[in-house]
């Protein structure tokens, strides 16, 4: 597998656990020595809320970054977790897919904010919608991480995306990689769960991740206390699944053992 450096965290579809996703692969990768930034560029900002960044804190981040010249350097907080930071999703941000639409090199603004990173990963957490906002986010990724409810409309989502992903590597970034698939939210004691995810590897093969991140409350909670749930309760089974997914996404992806 090639060293991925920058991830888009995308999928069209809302309520999947793709904010949980980054927050928590994002800590996981931290804890396991890697210096991670979560880059929150969904305007409902739920990304900064989960990593414990209150609204007086964000009076500058990825819309100043986007379009205000603020440089990466100034638009990442740290966070509570050692060797995680986040650019926070600032209230201006709502407005950046009208203002983008006139904005020069519109596409490429993030690519370009993103040159001079020095982080082991970058996970950038995309708004809900095939955006201005998440096209910047393809434009700039070295791959995708698709979280996947295993739910009846699943691949049907999926699909879309695909051809969304070709068109920009057609005509904005070669490199773009679908990399990795990630299945949440997952019932043992749904048969349904089980059904949808082999049809989703079965179409994807080892893109699939091994990890599934099962439904759990603790996970639900964790947001509202400002934490990761690994940091929330990490022993619970939605932490624990965390753990092995950013171990597998080492694997993947880094290619050497974590650092303490």
């Amino acid at each position: 597998m090639p060293k991925y450096r920058i991830f888009a965290l995308v999928n069209q579809k809302g309520g999947v656990g793709k904010t949980t996703t980054a927050i928590n692969l994002g800590t996981a990768l931290a804890a396991m020595g890697r210096r991670t930034l979560v880059i929150d560029l969904d305007p409902q900002g739920n990304a900064s809320t989960g990593l414990g960044i209150d609204r007086a804190q964000r009076r500058q981040g990825s819309y100043e970054m986007l379009l205000g010249g603020l440089s990466l350097h100034e638009a990442a907080v740290p966070t509570a977790i050692p060797r995680l930071s986040i650019v926070p999703s600032s209230v201006d941000l709502a407005g950046a897919e009208i203002e983008l639409v006139n904005a020069e090199r519109r596409e490429h603004r993030l690519t370009e904010a993103l040159k001079a990173h020095d982080f082991d990963h970058v996970l950038i957490d995309c708004p809900p919608s095939l955006n201005l906002l998440t096209l910047n986010a393809l434009v700039a990724a070295d791959a995708l991480l698709v979280p996947l409810q295993t739910e009846f409309y699943a691949l049907e989502g999926l699909s879309y995306l695909v051809q969304t992903v070709d068109r920009v590597k057609k005509g904005l970034n070669p490199r773009l990689d679908l990399a990795g698939i990630i299945l949440t939210m997952f019932d043992k004691r749904n048969s349904l769960s089980e059904a949808v995810a082999q049809d989703v590897r079965g179409h994807f093969g080892d893109r699939v991740f091994e990890t599934v991140v099962p439904r759990n409350v603790r996970v639900s909670e964790a947001p509202s206390h400002g934490l990761p749930v690994l940091v929330y309760d990490h022993r619970c089974v939605g932490a624990q699944a965390y753990i092995q997914l950013g171990a597998e996404f080492l694997k993947r992806f880094d290619g050497v053992a974590a650092r303490g």
